[in-house]
């Protein structure tokens, strides 16, 4: 899917922090733990809620995410963040994901719920895939991870998932994608109009994708704690 020139993404409201990513990216796994663990390091779980979209990579790229690729980040990235979740690939190959759009989709579907229930399967997807080799494209594995929340309503969410209510969005946010207004997975925008692609993280790449490996030029983890100051519309708590 070739990139065309876009608006930028809307600016949500105060106490809102927009993010685009997709849940096969190993940055926005480092992204995602950071803001969460982050916002409750400071006090702002009430205070700042996280809006989470997607950037399927797979409608970007016309093909699924290589496990070459992912399976060469585990070890870089989980140097930076090992309290994230990370293993290895341990399942059988065949049961390895070989698309994330219905886990994609689930997560845009329980917003319909709440954000916080939005959230916490989010969370619960990502840590099923990096840290728990669980096939995230199964219906049950999705409907398991979120019975396990305790935040999502799994009545509700199967039946949005039978009729497909958050699929519109889905592609959406795939053609926002396509644009210069999303740079990459993760990406941040913040209520004061600002944006941050990949926060803190400089990298690089030795050799090609799912041949080489990511090397990591910069990180900075504290510029999370200014991300969501600023998303809760205050300096400082």
């Amino acid at each position: 899917m070739s990139r065309t020139t876009a608006p930028t993404s809307p600016t949500p409201p105060t106490g809102v922090l927009t993010v685009y990513s997709d849940i096969w990216c190993s940055f926005a796994h480092i992204a995602v733990h950071r803001l969460h663990t982050t916002r409750a390091r400071l006090g702002l779980e009430d205070r700042v809620r996280l809006d989470l979209r997607a950037f399927p990579l797979e409608l970007l790229n016309d093909a699924p995410s290589p496990r070459p690729g992912t399976d060469s980040e585990v070890a870089r990235m989980a140097s930076l963040e090992p309290d994230a979740g990370w293993q290895l690939w341990q399942a059988k190959d065949w049961l390895y994901p070989s698309t994330t759009l219905p886990a994609l989709e689930a997560v845009l579907a329980a917003k319909e719920q709440s954000l916080h229930a939005s959230e916490q399967l989010d969370l619960g997807l990502r840590r099923a895939f990096w840290a728990e080799s669980r096939c995230i494209s199964n219906r049950k594995v999705i409907l398991d991870v979120a019975a396990a929340t305790g935040a999502v309503d799994v009545a509700t969410l199967t039946a949005a998932l039978d009729d497909g209510r958050a699929r519109a969005d889905l592609a959406d946010h795939a053609r926002l994608s396509a644009t210069d207004a999303i740079t990459c997975s993760p990406h941040l925008f913040l209520p004061d109009g600002t944006d941050h692609a990949n926060p803190g993280i400089e990298v690089g790449w030795q050799g090609a994708y799912g041949v080489g490996w990511p090397v990591i030029e910069g990180d900075d983890p504290k510029v999370y704690e200014d991300i969501l100051l600023r998303a809760a519309g205050a300096q400082e708590v």
